[in-house]
This record gives C-alpha cells, sequence and structure tokens, in this order.
C-alpha cells in the first residue's frame, strides 16, 4: 500500500489558492495549510480571515496561523506535523532555516517571475513597472536568501500591451497552479535537479507603499501609464484634483508635443481625458472620486469638467 506524502501548503493572498487546489485536484491531501494571522479590514477595521484560511476551512483542512516561524514553538508544532514537503506561495512570513530544513523533500516556492528577475515581494507589478515583455512562474528550491534558491522549472507568460497588474496576477495565478501540478510528481520523486540562479542578473522587486500610486506629471507618458497599469487594482494610481484625491484606474501614453505645463488637461471627450506630462500625453479611460466608483471618463464628465485645470497641484 502507498503512503501518501504529507504535504504542507503555506500561503496568504488569492494568487495562492489555485495552487493549493492543484495540490488536491492531483490526488494529493493537504495534511495542513499555514496562512497569516487575521488581519483588520474594511470600514469596521474587524478581523479578516486570508483567501488561503477561507479555502482551507471550506475544504476542511487544518490550519495555523503563527505570527512568525521564528519561535520555537511554532516550529516544533510544525515539526510534529512531520511534512516530507512544503509547498509555498506569497506566504508573506520568513521561513527560518530550522524551519527550510524540517521537511524530507524541503520546502519549494512558486514565485510570480522568471528568477533571478524580480526576487521579493511585489514582482508583478515591478514587471509592469519596468515595461518587461513577459513575466511568468518558476517553482523554486527555498533557501535562506530571498528567492535566491536554484529554479525547477520555469514557465513564461506574455504581457500584453494595457495588461493591469490584477489581470497579470490572475494569469500567473493560473499558470503557477498548472506548473506546480505538472512538476509536483518528479518534485516528490526527488527526482528533478534545480538550475542555480544567476546572482548578476537579479533585481529586487520591493514591497509597494501608497505613497508610489500618486502620478508625477513632471515624468514621460509611457512610465505615467505603466504607474497606472501596475498599480491596477492596488493601490491604484492617482492625483489630485480640487484637494481631493482622483485616482485612475486606466490610462495610456500617447506620443504628441506641447508646450502646456505637465498635468494640465488639455481636452477631454468620451474617449478620454487629455493630460500634459513631460513627454507626450496620457489619456485618462477610468477615474475615480472619493466616495464613488470607478467609472469611463464618459459617465465621469456628465457631472464634471476638466479642460484647462491642472492635475496634481
Amino acid at each position: 500500500m502507498t503512503v501518501a506524502p504529507r504535504l504542507l501548503f503555506a500561503g496568504t493572498p488569492e494568487f495562492t489558492v489555485p495552487s493549493a487546489q492543484a495540490i488536491l485536484a492531483s490526488g494529493y491531501p493537504l495534511t495542513a495549510v499555514y496562512t497569516q494571522p487575521d488581519r483588520p479590514a474594511g470600514r469596521g477595521r474587524r478581523p479578516r480571515a486570508s483567501p488561503m484560511k477561507a479555502w482551507a476551512l471550506a475544504t476542511g483542512i487544518p490550519v495555523y496561523q503563527p505570527a512568525t516561524l521564528r519561535d520555537p514553538a511554532a516550529q516544533a508544532e510544525l515539526a510534529a506535523l512531520a511534512p516530507d514537503l512544503i509547498i509555498v506561495a506569497a506566504y508573506g512570513l520568513i521561513l527560518p532555516p530550522a524551519v527550510l530544513a524540517i521537511p524530507r523533500l524541503g520546502c519549494v516556492n512558486v514565485h510570480a517571475s522568471l528568477l533571478p528577475r524580480w526576487r521579493g515581494a511585489a514582482p508583478i507589478q515591478w514587471a509592469l513597472l519596468a515595461g518587461d515583455a513577459q513575466s511568468g512562474i518558476c517553482i523554486m528550491r527555498m533557501e535562506a536568501g530571498l528567492d535566491t534558491g536554484p529554479v525547477f522549472v520555469r514557465a513564461h507568460c506574455p504581457i500584453i500591451s494595457g495588461m493591469t497588474g490584477g489581470e497579470l496576477h490572475d494569469r500567473l495565478a493560473i499558470l503557477g497552479a498548472e506548473t506546480l501540478r505538472t512538476v509536483l510528481p518528479d518534485l516528490l520523486a526527488d527526482r528533478l535537479a534545480p538550475e542555480l540562479q544567476d546572482d548578476a542578473d537579479a533585481t529586487y522587486a520591493a514591497k509597494l507603499d501608497k505613497s508610489e500610486a500618486e502620478l508625477d506629471w513632471n515624468r514621460p507618458a509611457l512610465e505615467l501609464e505603466r504607474q497606472v497599469l501596475a498599480f491596477n487594482p492596488c493601490p491604484v494610481a492617482q492625483t489630485r484634483l480640487d484637494g481631493q484625491t482622483l485616482r485612475i484606474w486606466r490610462a495610456g501614453a500617447e506620443v504628441e508635443s506641447t508646450e502646456a505645463l505637465p498635468g494640465t488637461v488639455l481636452r477631454e471627450a468620451g474617449s478620454g481625458i487629455v493630460v500634459a506630462t513631460g513627454s507626450g500625453v496620457l489619456r485618462l479611460m477610468e477615474v475615480q472620486l472619493p466616495g464613488g466608483r470607478p467609472q469611463p471618463v464618459a459617465a465621469f464628465l456628465n457631472a464634471h469638467r476638466l479642460t484647462g485645470r491642472r492635475l496634481g497641484a
């Protein structure tokens, strides 16, 4: 009789759920799920379970939520589960060397970039901010460094013009699940030789701060377009209008010369609000004012006129 491997899954946001589902769909049970502690969310700031916790509870899988894995008690609790392999995807907590050494087959990570490009917390957004032509998924062996471990397999995903961070996120979540499902039998049989990363080619995808969502109209339109796309749906690019925050959900850069000061609204129509930048113009196509919902510019212009005014001032 074949004994099923003891698998633990560690993940937190929506991105991780398809990978966990893929494990079960491949016929492997999950002994337990690790996810971050519930966080305050919404207007009432009430504790909210992570998407991974909600899925695990609905599926009947035990859930563990230590605040840190550096605590010896948390490490002992994990070791008592006797995992053969730990699979990690966007967990958000560091796995110290003591934890990495627990599973017989080690720990693997489903990472949303083509390593060594974009190691770190926000690889999807940084790929868009940099104007990369492609992104992808790496299944890698975890080690003490940040996303520095050798890579078992890469799967590529083209970045289509106009693609938002949310759209790329969703594609990579599915690609990650499909790639994990394909490679899992070989991982469990320990018959894959991972490829070392070239540290000389590494780039770092630092965690994004909300302050980085503010548009600087002195920058070229193409850079602003990338910022708008990368920050949709979070934290959402924004500018100032009459002392209010105007959030910009979709926009496109266009080649056009103008003597107007950056941030000046040149013209408006149902097809977009055209704004001068440091080089070229940016056409705003979906916007949002405080208290309202995101709406196409055509609907926004029913109640607002911006031509000649200056955004961000």
